[in-house]
This record gives structure tokens, sequence and C-alpha cells, in this order.
């Protein structure tokens, strides 16, 4: 960490050292900010499936759900709630692929958790309040650092600095108990200097059942910046809690099938309590009751960037990242037994209640660079980084009913994951002609990772795994007309397995590797614009859910030898006045597994005691089969229309199609198809005592639809006294919330 500190600290008084000129116009800032991320992102031409976003277009929408809910609308673009209002733990698919697939970056830093890969947006609330831009970019993309993109790169920038001074608010009240309070404010530019800060709050009792969210942030930034010069230090953070709702409700519940819930009350021999709430708490069903089931984690985030313009020619970025995080979630357990805890003590089988905190306790640690040279028609960049990473994981007891006695707060397991990461890419940008454009992108990627100590269940844990990766990538566009362009890219990704992978499969999984083909057509007037992409996306060895569990019954995942996505996207955009805007896109596509086996346990009991007699899998072949969670249509639209200057009135629609819980492509495990509305409506008007007073409506699922959004699912084969020989399955959903309402007022100084 000293070296680390040393390096920043160089870094800022050499480019200090450089820094001589006042900024003349926003516009310059501007420019010099894009240097920053200009390595990493698509541009017009680059042959990528893309979207840009501006804080603009998210600001009427920003009134307190996470950064995956205001991307709901973007092209192959599946959100969902685990407390279905938004707030709290929500999700994001594209193209069917998960969070973990989707590679995460702010100003060029990687963002996925290093061990799981996965992208936690709770944990930084109300962040898009500081974000000036987002892209995505579907598919593989342009190289990117940090965890390989199976599906997708999702690219924040934080917000440019202000040349003049500001303060706003905003506050939000909403369904459920949905409050949102902020305050922002910046210095504007003096003497080459700036300051900004926001501090954020948002609270909500969720539509699921105790499903609450108590979540805090901060944002601060300071910097120095001229002509050619820009140094700019962050720190943010969040700090939440919120009440666990990730077990969603069981199928009968959410059908409200009194005869089917008494049916999985029956076999699962639940206790009183735990039935009465099956019967009676209705599609807002939790499962857990206990008053502090609760997760809890902070995480804050330090970045020190420094970019120079040493000519027309040649522009350096240079970042630095540290990331602290910790926290525990916390449950209450009953008829635990002593062994599964404490192994050494005489008592194994003795059974009390427990409360029990699991903690992750994390440290993450990056350095980023990018060189660009421009001369004529060629554009280079040489970029890439280095990350560390460190996480304790441990458990405690603090609370216990046993007869015997307990250490408690002692840690009952540890285990220790380290992961190094290292990546260099090397891009060019070439104007053939005036109308062919060509984009060659080579990355080579190295990463080792070794997790040593116990796991959640006191199984020992020794991995030790080094994966080494190259992702070329090439692609043309050619501009048909000042109207019509078309491109084509193909790309290369590789994946290394997360540490559930690692750590629970009984057989040691492969690398993940992608093939990922791309063709598209824009066409761009003033008041008129469509593109349509054509995708296929080839996997070896992609890791799916095989129906196996590990031994403590959670869900592992198994590489399959060949695997394929392949779809087109539609947009289209038509400005058809100055009041009406209408736009649209709609993804259809297939989603295949070639050969797929699907393990389901045999276990049968002893009536009497419920024992396990007997325990094997039974694993059946599947052919062509869908992959899980893969809509073959996927639709959005919006249509605003300017009743007046400052009154604007949207009309947004989606449609996501039927998803399957498992890769058995079986219509008894899977998701109905939903098609959801919401109206938002924004009015801004400009006092003379103050800059800006805007009004934000956004009401959500207007035609009140009941409908799931997620889900997880699990067969075995139940065969107490007189029971049939027919697997049971079990379905559990996340249901979303009927219609419900955010109002929220901003007020601009």
């Amino acid at each position: 960490m000293k070296k680390q500190c040393l390096f920043v600290s160089f870094l800022v008084l050499s480019l200090c050292a450089t820094a001589q000129e006042k900024p003349q116009d926003s516009t310059k800032i501007e420019t010099l900010d894009e240097v920053l991320l200009s390595s990493t992102r698509a541009k017009d031409k680059t042959p990528v499936a893309f979207t840009n976003i501006t804080k603009e277009e998210l600001e009427s929408s920003n009134l307190g759900q996470d950064l995956p809910i205001l991307l709901d609308q973007l092209p192959s673009v599946v959100t969902t709630s685990d407390a279905g209002s938004g707030v709290g733990y929500t999700g994001i698919r594209v193209r069917g692929t998960d969070a973990t697939r989707v590679n995460v970056t702010i100003n060029g830093i990687p963002y996925n958790d290093s061990e799981s890969q996965g992208t936690f947006w709770v944990n930084m609330p109300d962040f898009v309040s500081s974000v000036e831009d987002i892209q995505l970019q579907r598919g593989v993309g342009t190289s990117s650092n940090g965890s390989g993109a199976f599906g997708a790169s999702l690219n924040l920038k934080t917000l440019n600095p202000s040349t003049e001074g500001y303060a706003n608010t905003t506050n939000t009240v909403g369904s459920y108990g949905t409050r949102k309070h902020n305050l922002s404010v910046g210095s504007g530019i003096k003497n080459n200097f700036y300051a900004e800060a926001r501090l954020s709050k948002i609270q909500s009792d969720g539509y699921i059942d105790r499903a609450a969210s108590d979540l805090k942030s901060f944002y601060t930034e300071a910097g120095y910046i001229t002509d050619k010069t820009q140094i700019k230090a962050l720190v943010f953070g969040g700090d939440q809690q919120t009440y666990q709702s990730w077990n969603g409700a069981p199928e009968a519940v959410v059908n409200g099938d009194l005869e089917g819930i008494q049916t999985f009350i029956d076999r699962n021999y639940s206790s009183d309590a735990e039935a009465d709430n099956l019967l009676n708490a209705g599609r807002t069903y939790n499962s857990y009751t206990y008053d502090n089931q609760t997760d809890n984690y902070k995480q804050t985030h330090y970045q020190l960037h420094g970019t120079h313009q040493f000519s027309s020619r040649f522009s350096a970025n240079l970042s630095g990242n540290f990331t602290k995080g910790a926290g525990y979630f916390e449950q209450f357990k009953d008829n635990e037994e002593l062994g599964d805890y404490f192994p050494g003590n005489s008592n194994v089988s003795e059974e009390g209640d427990v409360i029990r905190r699991r903690w992750l306790d994390n440290d993450f640690t990056a350095i980023v660079y990018s060189l660009n040279y421009k001369r004529d028609q060629l554009n280079l960049y040489l970029g890439g980084g280095y990350n560390t990473y460190k996480g304790d994981h441990y458990g405690e007891i603090i609370w216990d009913s046993f007869a015997s006695e307990v250490p408690i707060r002692n840690k009952y397991y540890t285990s220790v994951g380290e992961k190094k990461d290292y990546s260099t890419y090397l891009k060019a940008e070439y104007d053939l002609t005036s109308k062919l454009f060509a984009f060659a992108d080579v990355q080579y990627r190295a990463v080792h990772y070794n997790s040593t100590g116990l796991s959640s269940d006191l199984e020992p844990i020794d991995v030790e795994k080094d994966y080494s990766f190259f992702n070329p990538k090439l692609g043309l566009s050619y501009k048909i007309d000042n109207y019509n362009s078309v491109y084509g890219s193909f790309a290369v990704a590789n994946r290394e397995p997360n540490r559930d992978d690692l750590t629970k499969n009984p057989v040691t999984p492969k690398a993940e590797r992608l093939n990922d083909f791309e063709f598209g057509f824009k066409h761009r007037t003033s008041a008129f614009s469509a593109t349509a992409n054509l995708y296929y996306m080839s996997y070896k060895d992609q890791l799916v859910l095989t129906g196996d569990l590990d031994n403590a019954g959670d869900a592992i995942r198994e590489n399959v030898a060949d695997s394929y996505r392949a779809g087109i996207e539609l947009q289209l955009g038509y400005k058809a006045s100055d009041k009406l805007r209408i736009d649209a896109n709609a993804t259809f596509s297939k989603n295949k597994i070639d050969t797929f086996h699907y393990t389901v346990y045999d276990t049968q009991y002893d009536p009497n005691t419920f024992n396990t007699v007997s325990y094997s899998p039974v694993v059946t072949e599947y052919k062509d089969t869908d992959i899980s969670f893969s809509p073959e249509i996927i639709a959005g639209g919006t249509v605003t229309y300017s009743l007046l200057e400052d009154l604007n009135l949207s009309f947004i629609s989606k449609y996501v199609g039927k998803q399957y819980l498992d890769n058995t492509s079986s219509a008894s495990k899977s998701i109905d198809a939903y098609f959801v509305n919401n109206i938002n409506a924004s009015y801004k008007i400009h006092p003379n005592w103050i800059k800006e007073v805007s009004f934000n409506l956004l009401v959500n699922n207007i035609f009140n639809s009941e409908y799931v959004s997620n889900g997880y699912t699990y067969s075995y084969f139940y065969r107490p006294e007189n029971s049939g020989d027919e697997a049971i399955t079990e379905n559990f959903y996340y249901p979303q919330a009927t219609t419900n309402f955010l109002l929220g007022m901003t007020l601009k100084f």
C-alpha cells in the first residue's frame, strides 16, 4: 500500500508541474475529460453494438430506484428486484447473460466483485446522481479493464467538472414508504481548481414483506484542470442495510393456490409459524421473519486520475484506485446441530437455535493506464491495468440456545481469497478511405486466484489456479452515404470461473470461451434513426446450472461443451414533430445448449424420523435445449409528448417473453411473459429566485399487472410412505410491485 501511495503522489506532482493554463470554456473541459475513457469506449464508427445514455435522459426517472432499473429500456436488457420495487438488491441481464458476465467499470476502474464477478448496486445507492453518462456495449465489445465481458460492458463516467458553482437538492416520496433525499454542491472552477460533493439517503419498506432498505451514500471530488492537464481525486461510497428477501416465494403462494400451499407445507414439514406465513402472506410473502434478518455492508472507493494532452497527437491517462469493503449478513436458524458449527465438540448432535453472522472483509486495489496517439487517419491506443484483491470470509455465532457452552463471536469458519489480474491491450482505428473504417483490438489478460481455509459449511477450501487469455477483435464499418452505414465485427472473449465454481464443483471447471460475430446497419436523419444488429455468440465450455447440488444444498454450475445465442436487435427513433417523439427497440433471439445433462436427486426418507435412507442422482440428457433466463423476445418503447415547452409526458412499455428457470425447456419450470407499462411526467419552471425547479412523477405498472421477473427451481424425488414415483419440482418466484408511484422535486441553485 505504501508503494501505491508513493506512486499516486508522484503522479500528482509530475502532472501538476505541467499544468499552466486556465481553461477557457466548458467544451475544452469536456474534451479533456473524455481522454479518461476514450480507450475503452465505443464511438459512432466503432463496429460494435452500443447505446449511450446521458444524465439528462436519466434525470426524470432518477427518483431512488437502483441503476439496473433505470436502464430497463435499453435494448436486450431485462431487470429484476428482490424487494419488488426497484430499491435494494436489483439485477440486470443483457442478451440473457447475468450480471456476473457484464463487465462494469467506473471511470475505467473495474467494479465487478473479483471473486463472484457480480455487481451489487445496493452498495452504491443514488450513484446515478453523480454520473455524467453511461455506455452499454452489447456482446464482447471493445477491450476493457477487469473481468471478461460475456454479454455486455457497462461503462460509467462520473460528472464533468462544472464551470460554475451550484447547489442542487432532490427529495422524493413514493409507494411502500419510499423516500430519497440528496444534496449536491459544486464550487465551479476557480483558479483552475474545483470541488464537488453529494450526500444521499434512500429508504423503502419494499413491496415484499419486510424487504426494507436503509441506504446512505456520498460522493466527493476535487480537481485541478487546465487546457492540457486534469487531475482529479474522488472518494465515494455507500452504507446499506437491507432486510433479506433473497428466497423469493413458492409458486403456489404467488398464484394464491391454497391447496398447493398446503401440499408445500406438508412435504416440507413447515412449523406452525411458517405455515401461517405461507397461508396468509399472499404474493408479498417473505420466508424470513426474524427481526434482524439483515444484510449490512459498507464500501468506500478512492480514485485518483491524471490526464495530460502532451500534444495534438499524444495524450495519456493514469489512474489509481483503492476500495475498502466490509460487512455481514445476519440470520436466525432454528433446530441447528452443534456439529455443523463446532465439529470438535463432544455433543455434535445436540440441537439448538442460533443467530449467526457471515462476514466479508475485502480490499481491492487497481492501477489502469491508457496512451493515445493520433496521426492523420490513425488512432492508436495502448492500455491496461493491474488489480489485486483480498477477501476475508468468516462466520460467527452471536447467540445460541445450545445446552453446551458455545464460544460466542469466535470464528467458526474462516477462509481467504486472493486474486491478481493483469491485462494489456492495443487498439488501432484507421480510416482506410473517407467511407471505410477499420478497427483492430488485441488483449492479453492473466489471472491468478487462490483460496484457503474452510467454507461456510466447514468444508476445506484449497484452490490455486492460473489463467491466461488472448482476446482478439476485428471489425469494419462502411459509410454508404450521409444517412446509411453498415458494420461487422468478430471478437473473442475468455472468462475464468468464479469462486463458487472453483470451491463447490466436484469437477474442476474450465474457463469459458466466446466467439462473437456482429453485423449491423444504421440509418440516421435529423428526424429518424434506425439500427439493426445481428449477432451470433458461440460459447465453448459455458458454465450453466445443472440441477446438481453441493453437500450444503447449494446449486452448482458445470461446463457445457457447446452453446450459442443468436438474434437480431432492432432500434428506432422518430421525431414526429417538435412535441412528439417515439423510441422503440426489440430483440428476437434463440439461445441454445447442444447437449445438457440435468441432475435430480432421488432421496428416500424414513417416514418416522425423516432421516435420509438413500441418496443417488438421476441424470437426464437434453438435446438442443434452451438456456435459462434467455427470453426469445425483449421489447421496449417510449412515446414522449411535450405538452408545453417544459412539460413532458412519457408512456413507457416493456415486454419480456417467456423465460425458463433451468436448461430443460420445461414449461412447468418457467416465468410467464409479461408486459408492463409506466408513465413518466416532468415539469420545469425557472422563477427569478432560483435557477430551476423541476417536478418528476413516475407511475410504474399503471395497469396493475401481477407479474414476476426472476426465480429459481430445483427438483427431487420425495418418497415417504404411500407417495408416488414422480419427481417433485419446487419453483420459487420474485413477484414485482403492482401499481406504484414516485414523486420528486429538484431545486437547482
